[in-house]
């Protein structure tokens, strides 16, 4: 096993990036406009850190058993038009620390990558309201949409790993808010697999996914890998 870490993968909304649930909010309202019910809190259980259309999908088959595909794309096809007008008013601003973090990751030679269950066009919306740049202020951006199966599969992490010739996910740390993103990073093989308490889940339900750590704030990352 290498002794070296290469590369940190963050998830984005709730890790790297703090848009205060839009999108969860947003995908909440398309679904109730089907006739539903859910809360904020049921939608984040069930659906934080997937690709979107998976969320709506498994959100309606625990909570409400259903199954109707053809339901399912209406909803998510009005999530993303609901989703386009509401980015046009929000406020989206970087968690505390992550900007310092990328800046002392590159001072270590150590590349930094976002994965996002969102669709490639709204992970831009995100990061052309902060202003980052890829390939500048952060190495790669890799989304649900590139990649043939998503969290809690490791294709992501593994797109990410092939672009940058890494082949051993010991030389990798995956970092998000969300269950899912715990065992994206596991089922990569990655070296720490780290939950973060400032997004979707609480300390009590990453918990539930054996992460290697915890942590309260991006900095904190920063002791693991020294």
């Amino acid at each position: 096993m290498s002794d070296k870490i290469k590369m940190v993968v963050f998830d984005m909304a709730g890790t790297t990036v703090n848009e205060d649930n839009i999108v969860y909010k947003t995908l909440r309202s398309a679904i109730n406009e089907a006739g539903f019910a859910f809360t904020l809190n049921e939608v984040l259980a069930e659906g934080a850190g997937k690709e979107k259309k998976q969320a709506i999908r498994s959100i309606l088959k625990v909570y409400a058993g259903v199954k109707d595909e053809k339901l399912i794309n209406i909803i998510f096809n009005n999530f993303l038009q609901m989703l386009t007008q509401a980015y046009l008013i929000a406020d989206i601003f970087p968690q505390p620390n992550a900007f310092k973090l990328f800046i002392k990751l590159k001072a270590q030679h150590i590349i930094t990558v976002l994965n996002t269950g969102y669709d490639r066009g709204t992970a831009h919306s995100i990061i052309r309201k902060l202003k980052w740049q890829e390939g500048i202020d952060f190495d790669c951006l890799v989304t649900a949409t590139d990649v043939d199966k998503n969290r809690p599969n490791p294709d992501m992490i593994y797109f990410a790993m092939k672009k940058f010739g890494i082949s051993d996910g010991a030389e990798v740390v995956k970092v998000g808010d969300s269950i899912i993103d715990i065992q994206e990073g596991q089922n990569a093989g990655c070296r720490l697999s780290i939950g973060i308490t400032t997004g979707a889940h609480t300390l009590a339900q990453l918990r539930t996914a054996n992460p290697d750590h915890i942590i309260e704030d991006l900095e904190d990352l920063l002791s693991f890998i020294n």
